[in-house]
Parts: structure tokens; C-alpha cells; sequence
């Protein structure tokens, strides 16, 4: 007998969606074309340091039902991120806050800091894009050292042809407050997150099968469920109708040393000669003490079919072709989700709300 739903993809929508429907009652069949489960959130342990094998996760939400539901299944540590920017030799304090203006103008107060900045600001009444919107917070100065260059490496064009969305959820402070995030609720899972997912998937109603390509096992992966929720790019699962969607990759290398690399989880990399734009140092995430380490330089490219699609560049004329998707995914019996799903660029927190509010939609509607 076919279970109640059959997922695609074992990413955080994916598993949010089978526990939450599973804990209801609901059966649920879960396949993912990768030999793992977790998607882009998976960790593998190099003794005892927990690698984020696609990139840095730091889990952070302001939602409580959120940060209780994820403590269910690990316990967090207290880390809060704080980074650092490499720019032609020189290291500053990031996010902008008043050490970073101190380092660059010897400021020391926060009205100081914010006589130098109504200086250096170049005013833009309606901001179009994110270079218009930067400068007329910071100036072209801290503009070049901390965002021109990572953000043209990030996505492979002009940041004036880029949303000024993508940099607003970046805090700019005029106090000594160096973390990243404001979020009341922070830390890292306590013995990575594929331990979170393993324990998020422990549950009778739930049955999971890796190494499952859903595009060359449809029939079969449909009939395993009664209901299909899909989690991977939605111009893919419509046979790019309407043309393909665009998207951003990453080429990752990793390296072990001895010691202690970087003295920091994340230092970004933002002089636009450097071709990474960032390394990420792992044992920093759990306040590590062993004699090694292990860290990943990471690589923006230009996405296509054979590497994994990241970020989707959800620019203007992108989103006029998703819009064009979105129809066409409501009028399907199929639940999109996810990043891919529906071409969002969602933090991890963001993901598990709207794997909730899907799950339990289909459950009233059931």
C-alpha cells in the first residue's frame, strides 16, 4: 500500500515536512538522488570536527515554536558568529559596526562614527539596486573594501544589477556589537547537523532511501506515495517550459593542518583578485580544541546542469519566469518547497517555517 506522502529530496523542507505529518499520523516515503541525507545542510565527522561539506550553516531564529521544534532533535551550543574580512593585506572587524570604523577612520564614539558617515554617504532618495542602496548607507569606501568584490565574485556580475535586497539582511551598527545576526535564538548542533536530520527522520512512520534520482525513477517514486512533495528546481520538474531558471554554484576544496588555521569560523575573502570568496574554518563551530584542522575555500561559479544549483538569482527577469512556474505549480496536485522549490533564497530557519506551515495545510486538507 502507497504511504500518505512520497518526498523528494532530504534536505530541511524535505524532513520538516515528513516529521511534522508523520507525528500526525501520516505515513511517509523520503528519496534523495545523493548518497546522503540532509542536502546541503549535511556534516561528516574528520575526527571529531563536524565539516559543513556545502558551505557553513549557523542556524539562528527570532521565532520560539521554531528554536523549540529544532532543540527537539539536538541540543545547540552558544556560538554566535562573528567574521572577519580579508581585503589587500589588511584584516577588519565584520559586520560594519564601530570596531570596523574605528579600524578604518580611528572614530571612537557612535556620534563620531555617524559625523564620518553623513559624510562619505552618497544619497539616493529611491535605491534601485544594491550598489545604489550601500553607498547611500556607507560611502564608496567601505563599499569597495567589504562589498564590491565579494558580491561580483558571488554572483558573476555588476552589483548594480543585483536587488538591494541581498545585502539589507546585513547589519550595519554604530556600536562595539560585532555578531552577525540579531536573532534572539543562535548556536550550532552539537554533533553536526546530519546527527539533527538522523534524529528528525527517527520516527516509525518514516521510511528514507538515498541514491534515488527522482527524474529516471518517476513512475516508480510516484507510486510510492499518495501525495508527492517536491523539493528540487521547479523549471526542472515542469520540463522547462517557460525557460530555465538561473542559478549560482559552488566548487568547495578542502585542506587539514595542524593547529589552529584562521582563529575564526568564517573569514571572508573580499579583494575581487582573490578568487575564493571565502574560508571556512569547521572546529570553530563547536569551539574546538583538537590538534588538526580542517577548513574549505570556497569558489562562486557559474551553475549548469552538471553541478549543484545553490542560489537561485532571483533578479527581475528571473522572477518573471518563476512567476510563470508558480501558476502552474497551483494548479498541480504536487507541494513545492524549499529553495528550488520555490526559488527562494531562504536561511535554514526560514526553510523549517515554511515546511510547517505546508505540512500542516495538507494535513487540514487531507
Amino acid at each position: 500500500m502507497p504511504a500518505d506522502y512520497v518526498i523528494v529530496g532530504a534536505g530541511l523542507f524535505g524532513v520538516t515536512f515528513a516529521r511534522n505529518v508523520a507525528e500526525q499520523g501520516r505515513t511517509v516515503v523520503l528519496v534523495d538522488k545523493r548518497s546522503h541525507i540532509g542536502g546541503n545542510c549535511y556534516t561528516e565527522d574528520r575526527g571529531g570536527i563536524h565539516v559543513h561539506m556545502y558551505g557553513p550553516h549557523i542556524f539562528h531564529t527570532d521565532d520560539p515554536d521554531i528554536w523549540e521544534f529544532v532543540q527537539r532533535f539536538a541540543k545547540f551550543n552558544h556560538y554566535r558568529h562573528r567574521g572577519c574580512v580579508h581585503y589587500k593585506g589588511r584584516i577588519f572587524s565584520f559586520p560594519i559596526n564601530l570596531h570596523t570604523l574605528h579600524q578604518l577612520w580611528g572614530v571612537t564614539t557612535p556620534a563620531e562614527a555617524e559625523h564620518k558617515l553623513a559624510e562619505v554617504r552618497i544619497p539616493c532618495a529611491n535605491p534601485r539596486n544594491l550598489e545604489q542602496w550601500i553607498l547611500s548607507q556607507v560611502g564608496r569606501e567601505l563599499y569597495e573594501i567589504f562589498i564590491h568584490g565579494y558580491t561580483s565574485k558571488q554572483w558573476n556580475c555588476d552589483p548594480k544589477e543585483l536587488p538591494s535586497s541581498i545585502i539589507r539582511r546585513i547589519p550595519i551598527r554604530l556600536t562595539y556589537d560585532d555578531r552577525y545576526f540579531n536573532d534572539r535564538f543562535q548556536g550550532i548542533p552539537i554533533g553536526g547537523y546530519t546527527a539533527l536530520i538522523m534524529n528528525m527522520l527517527d520516527h516509525p512512520n518514516i521510511r528514507f532511501e538515498t541514491d534515488v534520482d527522482y527524474f529516471e525513477n518517476q513512475r516508480e517514486v510516484k507510486s510510492l506515495g499518495q501525495t508527492l512533495v517536491y523539493t528540487g528546481k521547479v523549471d526542472e520538474f515542469f520540463d522547462y517550459r517557460y525557460g530555465r531558471l538561473e542559478y549560482r554554484s559552488l566548487r568547495f576544496e578542502q585542506e587539514e593542518h595542524a593547529g589552529d588555521y584562521q582563529g575564526v569560523s568564517i573569514a571572508n575573502y573580499t579583494d575581487p583578485e582573490v578568487p575564493h570568496t571565502r574560508i571556512t574554518e569547521h572546529k570553530h563551530f563547536e569551539f574546538g580544541n583538537q590538534s588538526h584542522t580542517v577548513i574549505t575555500r570556497e569558489f562562486p561559479e557559474q551553475y549548469d546542469e552538471t553541478k549543484t544549483p545553490y542560489y537561485p538569482i532571483r533578479d527581475e527577469a528571473n522572477s518573471k519566469v518563476y512567476d510563470r512556474y508558480r501558476m502552474l505549480a497551483q494548479t498541480s496536485n504536487v507541494i513545492f518547497g524549499g529553495r528550488l522549490g520555490t526559488y527562494q533564497y531562504f536561511d535554514m530557519h526560514q526553510v523549517i517555517a515554511q515546511a510547517l506551515v505546508a505540512s500542516n495545510k495538507a494535513r487540514l486538507a487531507a
